[in-house]
Parts: C-alpha cells; structure tokens; sequence
C-alpha cells in the first residue's frame, strides 16, 4: 500500500509499505479521504508542533474518513476518531477524555495518522456515515468537533453579540453554530477576503477584513459600541488574540482555539484584566461526533461548501502548496483514488 510519511521540515515522501494486520479490537480501514489540517501545516513546516517534535518519519493526518475493509461490517462508510482515549486514568472517568493521561493520536508524536491507503484503527472510534453524507465530508466532521466543544466552553445563549476572528474552516463552522444556537449578530474577521465571502454566505452578520489592529473600531462600530458578548480566536495569530480581548464585554468569556505557530500567545494583560475576562483554551473534543453527524445530516451545518480542493495521494505536493499557500478553504487528499 501507498503511505505518505514527514521525514524532516518540507520533505514528505511516498513509501510503498506492508498493509497493516488488524488487532481483534481494531478494523482495518480502507483511507477515503482526509482533511489537511492548520496542525498538520505545522508539522510539515516545521517538523513539530508547540513541544512536540519529529522523532521518527511520520504519517500526518488527523481528519479522516474510510471504509471498513474486512469483516463483518466490511464495506460501512465511517467517520474516524482520531483520539484513542484509555478509558481508565482520572479524566477519562471524570468524563473529560480530551486530557487523557495515555492519548494516542493520530498523526502526532509516534501515532502515525491517516495519509495512506489503510489504516487499522480502534472500533470504539469509528461511526457509521449515513448516505446523506459523502466521505470528504466525514472527513470534516474532526474540525467540526472542534468547533462544537468550543461552542460548548462558550455557552452560546439566544440573542447573544458574537465574534468569530478567524474565517478558516473551524472558524466558518462556528459561524454556522453559533447561528443554530441563537446568536443574533455574528462578526466575522479575516486577513483573506474569499474566507469572509464564506463567513457571510454561511450566516456573518457582518465580515470585517483584518488588517493589523485596526478592525477593533470596525467592531465596535457595527456592535453599536457595545462589544461582543462572546469571542472564538480561531486564527492562532497574536493579533487576533488582542482583538478579540479589545473588543469583548467585561466579565465575558474569549474562546482561545487557534494554535500558534511559535507555541506562545501574547496580549495586553491589563485590559483582559480590567475587564474580567475569562479565557478558556480549546483541547481537541469530547463526546462531539453523533451530535456532528446528526447536525450534517440535518443540513444545519454545511460541511460541503468548505470543501475547495481535493487531490489523490500522488497530488500531495500541489495539495500541501494549497493548503499553506491558503487557497481556498479546506483540502482534502483521497488516497484510494
């Protein structure tokens, strides 16, 4: 089988390896489709991510979708977990699996991911697609689980002022959230003009290009001075981690999702102080990939439109320029093609 594996910083290479064996508690999964990610850009720019570094060549890839290739289910479409939680340290029974003491995942660390053929992968972590959706999109059901335990942390009320500053994928999936949620005023900001197109066609109240700084008087103008009740940092930019503290209520809540490139978050300690901020910092998911599947196949959310490129495992050169280039929105690679 095909596998595409991250030797060093910019240096991915197409092996031809044995198909993996299957343990009794794993399926082995025929790879469908697989979303390239802002995490897995890190990785392949910089071989690492936060103070986590390439040990060994690597496999990236964390949202994925298959087919279940042999056994009695052989043949089911399936959306993948890519956390493989032990079930049994202090958090994991706590119910919070996203801190698990012994996490394996995929594509970080030693965990190889999704960038191949097949996979053999736990079957507590695999959830059947209905055929109101297609593969790629079950590959984008991991972003959308992102998005929805943040929408969790931020509590989103009916009738509230919300600011989404960054319009990448989980960002313009939290647009649509917190619209089904209630929020009345949605304020979406991005450096790249095609993402706010997205974010008002998805339901943006108002999309306000980011422009070093000074969308901050942009906000308060269209919140008619009054700020945002909630803020999502979706970028993993410094700049808008100022932005989103400048412009949110006192005593109300940012959201920090985005992950930054040099592993550090910086902003002006005395106004998020002043204000009494709370700020809350997204890990991963938990418990998110029924609700995500029901809300697709309902159509509240629409994963599909977010879906700009997609290559073969053979295009993954041209797919990996998209992706850091930020063509579009999200790149899909499909190595069964």
């Amino acid at each position: 089988m095909k596998v595409l594996r991250l030797h060093a910083s910019g240096q991915l290479r197409l092996h031809e390896e044995h198909e993996p064996v299957p343990r009794e508690e794993d399926h082995l999964l025929a790879i469908t489709a697989v979303g390239i990610c802002g995490s897995d850009l890190q990785w392949y720019s910089q071989a690492g991510i936060g103070d986590a570094r390439l040990q060994n060549p690597l496999v990236i890839g964390h949202e994925f979708a298959g087919i279940i290739d042999k056994g009695d289910q052989s043949g089911c479409r399936v959306a993948v977990e890519p956390a493989v939680y032990c079930r049994q340290c202090r958090y994991c029974k706590e119910g919070n699996p996203n801190f698990c003491e012994n996490l394996r995942f995929a594509g970080h660390g030693t965990e190889d991911g999704a960038l191949r053929e097949k996979l053999s992968w736990p079957k507590h972590c695999v959830y059947p697609l209905p055929d109101e959706i297609t593969d790629v999109e079950g590959a984008m059901l991991e972003p959308l689980g992102v998005a929805l335990h943040a929408l969790d942390l931020g509590c989103v009320q009916p009738g509230m002022t919300v600011g989404i500053f960054g319009c990448g994928p989980i960002g313009l999936l939290l647009v649509q959230l917190a619209r089904a949620a209630g929020a009345t005023r949605i304020i979406a900001t991005d450096p790249l003009p095609h993402r706010l197109d997205a974010a008002g066609a998805l339901g943006a109240s108002t999309t306000i290009l980011a422009t070093g700084g000074r969308e901050d008087q942009q906000v308060w103008a269209a919140t008619d001075r009054s700020g945002v009740d909630l803020a999502f940092e979706a970028a993993g930019e410094n700049a808008a981690v100022e932005t989103a503290i400048n412009v949110t209520r006192p005593g109300r809540p940012v959201i920090l999702i985005g992950i930054p490139e040099d592993d550090r978050t910086a902003f002006q300690a005395s106004t998020a102080r002043r204000k009494g901020l709370t700020l809350k910092l997204v890990r991963r998911m938990k418990h998110t990939y029924p609700r995500a599947i029901d809300l697709v196949k309902r159509g509240i959310v629409d994963t599909r439109s977010l879906i700009t490129h997609r290559f073969p495992l053979s295009g993954f050169k041209a797919a990996f320029t998209a992706a850091m280039k930020r063509e579009g929105i999200k790149v899909i690679i499909e190595p069964m093609i």
